[in-house]
């Protein structure tokens, strides 16, 4: 079940939104529990045990941890609990790339477990991890609950895609909290956004990429590469921030305050301030979890330099089972790493405006890694985006331009916080006609978009969600 869909916003959400807010207060958690294992269960219904096993498995180190403060069987219990997750992790999403990788090195036919990926395995996975590393580092309190534990795990709005939340962010939250009007006006308005970031932007861009990538060499042209490329890197970032933006949203609604997982990266001078602004909780959880205790840039500089190399391995790994990703991953280490060495401080120098521009370039490149499986696609797609063996121009790239060009105009200007400010602007005016349009507006859009995006579901044939794979 995904949110853009006719039977999440037609019959799940109407109906657990009448129960949640009809519940009494202490039987809000059961609602909210029992709805998100619906919610998982619509897809998977066999892996809701893995995800109840995740979550019993890490309520119950947290109480053993809670017992063994201050002595040194602590710290097995913390490596018991990271070692069962990653286990859990590693077989469901990487046995069979592992199997394949050995059948092609050493010519055996090892036979491949066809297992289906659980969703959002990555995603919960994580956000247990950091609830028993924290209660034994001291930063988080034991949960004892385990029904308010569990609605932690399962919460159905994040639990799919993200944003991965830190147990100590919502710890409180998960007993105590209110749900308000304001909150709920906020929640929708910030669903609806995200909403017509996946129907309208997301699913209509996403077509030109289908097109290109679906195109052999000889077909395509220098320009309808980039068109392309361009389309995915637009594609991915509405289709993420736009999953992450309803989360919030729902969140919200719930009570809760979800971190915000990106911030116009687009926009970006660096790679180093790109990766500040994209996927913000997933950089935060390998800083906090991985790059910091490894002793990030307190050891020198070579210490950095492999730490950096090592959370981007890591990095591309989380992100799938597949060559690709780690050459994804392997190409930002790369950038970041000449970033820390000189390049940063070049960039620094130039206008701001050169440093978007080389940023865009190698956020671009990456894509083609990310997007691609194979090393021959990406090896093709590459030689078509430098110009080598292929024609500058041709009259498909040009029919695609025409078709697509104001839908990519919007998406670059939505991709910009310039929106945002024009509506900041107007608020803060303080005259009567801009106060007035700036109110009309906050109430007309929401509800405009609303419309068209479920028009947009109705009528499409195309509508995929790219982190499910995640």
């Amino acid at each position: 079940m995904v949110f853009s869909s006719i039977v999440f916003l037609f019959r799940f959400l109407p109906l657990f939104f009448i129960l949640y807010y009809l519940a009494p207060r202490g039987m809000k958690n059961g609602i909210l529990f029992l709805g998100s294992l619906i919610f998982y269960a619509w897809g998977e219904p066999v892996y809701v045990l893995l995800m109840l096993f995740s979550t019993i498995v890490d309520y119950t180190h947290g109480r053993l941890l809670e017992r063994a403060r201050g002595k040194g069987r602590a710290r097995l219990i913390l490596l018991s609990s990271v070692c069962i997750n990653l286990a859990v992790l590693c077989f469901f999403k990487y046995a069979d790339f592992l199997v394949q990788s050995v059948n092609s090195l050493l010519g055996t036919s090892l036979p491949l477990l066809n297992l289906p990926l659980p969703i959002g395995i990555s995603f919960y996975t994580f956000q247990t991890m950091s609830y028993t590393i924290d209660v034994y580092r001291g930063e988080a309190r034991v949960q004892k609950n385990i029904l308010d534990f569990g609605v932690y795990v399962t919460m159905f709005p994040q639990l799919i895609a993200g944003p991965i939340v830190k147990y100590r962010d919502v710890q409180d939250r998960l007993s105590h909290r209110a749900v308000s009007l304001d909150f709920v006006s906020a929640g929708m308005k910030r669903f609806c956004l995200g909403l017509a970031k996946k129907v309208l932007l997301a699913n209509n861009i996403g077509e030109l990429w289908v097109t290109v990538s679906g195109m052999g060499f000889g077909e395509r042209s220098t320009l309808t590469a980039w068109l392309g490329i361009l389309a995915f890197a637009f594609q991915i970032y509405f289709d993420f921030s736009g999953y992450s933006d309803m989360a919030i949203g729902l969140g919200e609604m719930l009570g809760f305050r979800f971190p915000e997982n990106f911030n116009y990266p687009y926009i970006s001078a660096s790679v180093t301030e790109f990766w500040r602004r994209w996927h913000i909780s997933l950089g935060s959880w390998f800083r906090e979890y991985v790059y910091i205790p490894l002793g990030g840039n307190r050891k020198g500089m070579i210490r950095q330099i492999l730490n950096i190399l090592i959370v981007w391995l890591l990095t591309g790994i989380w992100h799938g089972a597949g060559w690709n990703f780690l050459l994804w991953g392997l190409w930002f280490a790369i950038a970041l790493i000449l970033e820390k060495l000189f390049l940063g401080k070049v960039l620094s120098w130039l206008p701001r405006g050169v440093g978007m521009v080389y940023t865009a370039f190698v956020v671009l490149g990456g894509w083609v890694l990310f997007a691609l499986s194979t090393p021959a696609e990406i090896w093709d797609y590459s030689r078509a985006l430098a110009g080598a063996g292929s024609r500058l121009v041709d009259r498909q790239a040009l029919y695609l331009g025409r078709e697509y060009a104001v839908l990519l105009v919007i998406a670059a200007f939505a991709s910009t916080p310039a929106a945002g400010r024009a509506v900041e602007g107007l608020r803060k005016s303080r005259t009567g006609v801009n106060l007035a349009l700036c109110h009309f507006g906050e109430k007309f859009i929401p509800a405009a978009l609303l419309i068209l995006s479920i028009a947009g579901i109705v009528d499409a044939s195309y509508n995929p969600f790219l982190y499910f794979r995640f």
